[in-house]
């Protein structure tokens, strides 16, 4: 589902970079022989030009537990379609309760961003521990579907949603030329973490019953994300971070425009493939248990390729892998995908999609701290998250069962269900959809890399030198700096189709 983090994973890269801080390697890399410092005092000043107190911190970033937890929700889903536990409920009801999970997330997103502002980030941490543990065990007392829309959809999503906006910016913070890399880290504990919770979760189903599946997975969670939530440290006094809720004017950008159409498409695709895959599973005459594993894997896959894709980002361009892999992602899904009839496809197809099917989640805050600059990184986020409510959840009324399931759809999860077919591959349509949604995603990604490009051109003839020569994160203009700056010298469709690292 959302989202994230390995924390012992985290804690090696971090605690390697805070050696250096430290004093643990040779001091003299670190004196300051350039004088044409930048003006201003920006994270390549204080990483690249000395070291200063706040460095010296020891980051510890607990990405963590709830991301785990939401990505054992497809078992769920797979227990709630073929068992009557709640009577009368609908496919649709269920779907409504997984999207509804992850939207509340996404639209609680400005107000823990003031939290942050106000109390700060652990603060904002231990809000959502709260209300996740009470949304789990709350969910294993449920008899009626409107009692699990507020437990495991509202109340579990608002707490998700906590977690994951006081936690996502923060990694970005401590890292400019392994940016990718940590993010990637730190996003695959949600893979990793969703392989055991997934198969964990199916088998307390069976052994003990939905009820204590819930409690043993809200005290796993809470004791998790407590820990996690208390060794946070981020650095938002020192680079000055903007902690708007609503920055209206990052509207009047293009670019931050492409990065939205790239997400809204992204999670169209990715939360259908997510919840659908062990329900897929069972329509071909494969066991709950099978259906399960499936799950797990593309959690596996996802642990494994996220700091894959991390690393070669770096290395390659982070919108330059943001796009490919976007790409790659759809193209799998209509091409094997669709043709996995047996469990050994479906689990190869589960392994390789699952490298690629969360490059969003992976990337998105390297790739927008390249496109609005740290400094209203947040901001940039919040926006973000408030705009993805609308592919993850769907506008349902409790009262619809008795107009003829008069529903208006706008999540991602209820259009897959309502996309089955009564016969044959009743999954065809679902799969073609998530196919062409992660291809659309992937254009607003390829016209994103040309902007940037631009943005290098421009920067090079201002100061004088080859695009080669421009640092690609510097290269994040505010409105003043991108008005001073000149006309790109290619055309749109020449960037388009240009090689160069962004």
């Amino acid at each position: 589902s959302c989202i994230l983090g390995d924390l012992h994973g985290a804690r090696i890269m971090f605690r390697e970079r805070s050696a250096s801080w430290d004093g643990n390697i040779d001091n003299s890399s670190h004196t300051n022989t350039n004088t044409n410092l930048p003006p201003r005092d920006s994270e390549e000043t204080i990483i690249a030009h000395g070291p200063r107190p706040i460095e010296r911190i020891p980051a510890e970033p607990p990405n963590g537990g709830y991301g785990w937890v939401n990505s054992s929700y497809g078992v769920f889903l797979a227990y709630y379609l073929n068992n009557n536990y709640y009577p009368g409920a609908t496919a649709l009801h269920f779907a409504f309760v997984g999207g509804l999970s992850i939207s509340q997330a996404l639209l609680v997103s400005p107000l823990a961003t003031i939290t942050t502002r106000s109390y700060g980030t652990n603060a904002t941490l231990f809000i959502g521990v709260f209300l996740e543990t009470l949304a789990l065990i709350g969910a294993s007392f449920t008899r009626e579907i409107w009692q699990l829309f507020l437990s495991q959809g509202v109340c579990f999503g608002i707490g998700m949603g906590f977690l994951f906006v006081g936690s996502v910016g923060v990694v970005p913070q401590w890292f400019t030329t392994r940016r990718s890399l940590a993010n990637g880290i730190a996003t695959a504990g949600s893979g990793i973490g969703g392989l055991m919770y997934s198969l964990a979760t199916n088998a307390m189903i069976q052994s003990f019953g939905i009820g204590w599946a819930f409690r043993i997975l809200g005290i796993v969670a809470f004791t998790v994300n407590a820990v996690c939530a208390a060794l946070m440290k981020d650095r938002n006094k020192t680079i000055g971070v903007s902690q708007l809720a609503f920055d209206y004017t990052l509207f009047k950008r293009s670019e931050f425009l492409l990065t939205l159409g790239w997400g809204f498409f992204s999670m169209l695709g990715y939360i259908v493939l997510l919840f659908s895959l062990p329900s897929y599973a069972t329509s071909i005459g494969l066991s709950s248990k099978q259906g399960s594993i499936v799950g797990a894997l593309l959690n596996l896959g996802q642990g494994l390729g996220r700091p894959a894709v991390g690393m070669v980002s770096d290395s390659v361009g982070r919108i330059n892998i943001a796009f490919l892999c976007t790409f790659v992602a759809g193209l799998l899904c209509l091409a094997i995908w669709i043709f996995a009839k047996s469990f050994g496809v479906l689990v190869f197809f589960s392994l390789l999609v699952g490298t690629v099917s969360g490059t969003f989640w992976t990337t998105i805050a390297p790739v927008e701290a390249e496109v609005v600059g740290l400094k209203i990184l947040p901001s940039a986020l919040t926006i973000v998250w408030i705009v993805l409510v609308l592919p993850t959840t769907c506008n349902s009324h409790p009262w619809a069962t008795r107009f003829h399931e008069l529903i208006i759809m706008t999540g991602a999860e209820p259009i897959a269900l309502e996309l089955r077919r009564r016969t044959g591959n009743i999954y065809l349509h679902a799969q073609i959809f998530t196919g062409l949604m992660y291809i659309a995603a992937a254009l607003s990604m390829w016209f994103l890399r040309a902007w940037k490009i631009a943005e290098i051109e421009r920067v090079a003839a201002v100061e004088e030198k080859s695009p080669a020569e421009v640092d690609v994160v510097a290269a994040a203009p505010d409105d003043n700096t991108s008005q001073a700056l000149g006309k790109p010298n290619s055309s749109v469709l020449r960037r388009l189709f240009a090689w160069r690292k962004v």
